[in-house]
C-alpha cells in the first residue's frame, strides 16, 4: 500500500482546507482509512478515519462538527474537509491505512498544516 498526502497549508483561524491522500497499491475493500496529526512537543493524535467499503467514520474529539472525512473511490482517494480552523489545528497531518480488525497501519507521508490566529 502507498499512501501520497497533498493539500496541507497556511490558512487564517476560522478558514478552510481540504487534504487529500491517493491510495495504491491494492483494493481498499477491507481497508479502514485514516488521518492523524502531530503538532511539535506532542504526541500523534487521532482525527478521523472511515472504513472504505461501509462508509462509516469517527472522529477525534477535537475536530467533531468541524471536519468531514470521505472517499472517492473511483479516484482512490480519501479527503479531510477542515472547516472553522483553529490555531491548535496546526500540525503534521499524516494519512494511514489498516487491515479492517488489525492494529498495523501503513503510513503516508506528512502534510504541513499551518492555521495563524
Amino acid at each position: 500500500v502507498q499512501l501520497q498526502a497533498s493539500g496541507g497549508g497556511l490558512v487564517q483561524a476560522g478558514g478552510s482546507l481540504r487534504l487529500s491522500c491517493a491510495a495504491s497499491g491494492r483494493t481498499f475493500s477491507r481497508y479502514v482509512l485514516s488521518w492523524f496529526r502531530q503538532a511539535p512537543g506532542k504526541e500523534r493524535e487521532f482525527v478521523a478515519s472511515i472504513d472504505w467499503s461501509g462508509g462509516s467514520t469517527r472522529y477525534g474529539d477535537p475536530v467533531k462538527g468541524r471536519f468531514t472525512i470521505s472517499t472517492d473511490k473511483p479516484k482512490n482517494t480519501m479527503y479531510l474537509q477542515m472547516n472553522s480552523l483553529k490555531p491548535e489545528d496546526t500540525a503534521v497531518y499524516y494519512c494511514a491505512a489498516k487491515v479492517r480488525g488489525y492494529e498495523y497501519y501503513t503510513w503516508g507521508q506528512g502534510t504541513q498544516v499551518t492555521v495563524s490566529s
